[in-house]
């Protein structure tokens, strides 16, 4: 971290919560496939706290939602697969805001920490992008071959 980025001294304490953090990266696991495809495995993600200069690791729950792209260009991030692990049941949330039903087997694969089996990119790199619930992003990038 740059100095400039401990800011703590000048940060007010409300004592209702600081909503001013630098978010981290995520602990991704590659889980290569006996049939040549991979998997990826989120086990969390790292936030640094300026107020106090920590860095604090939140499991799989401090995530809200994550995104894979499986043959990331280095241009755009092109979402191929999503995932939805969020707190406060959002399977019906989603329900709610979609004013109908969903598939409870195909929402199952989509609310997982560990995606479905996708084949190895072309480009030879994959993104991962990783939202908590505060709205922060971060995305990591890893070279497959």
């Amino acid at each position: 971290m740059n100095a400039d980025l401990h800011m703590a001294e000048d940060l007010k304490n409300t004592g209702k919560g600081n909503l001013f953090v630098i978010f981290g990266e995520p602990d991704i696991t590659l889980l290569p496939q006996t049939n040549g495809q991979m998997c990826i495995k989120v086990n969390g993600v790292d936030v640094f706290k300026p107020q106090t200069g920590e860095v604090v690791s939140h499991g799989a729950d401090g995530i809200a939602c994550w995104f894979i792209d499986t043959d990331y260009n280095e241009e755009s991030f092109f979402v191929r697969h999503a995932y939805f692990l969020g707190a406060n049941d959002p399977y019906s949330a989603l329900k709610t805001t979609l004013k109908t039903e969903i598939d409870r087997q195909a929402w199952d694969t989509l609310n997982s920490d560990t995606s479905r089996p996708f084949d190895k990119p072309k480009s030879g790199r994959v993104a991962v992008k990783v939202i908590n619930h505060l709205g922060d992003e971060v995305m990591k990038v890893f070279r497959v071959v």
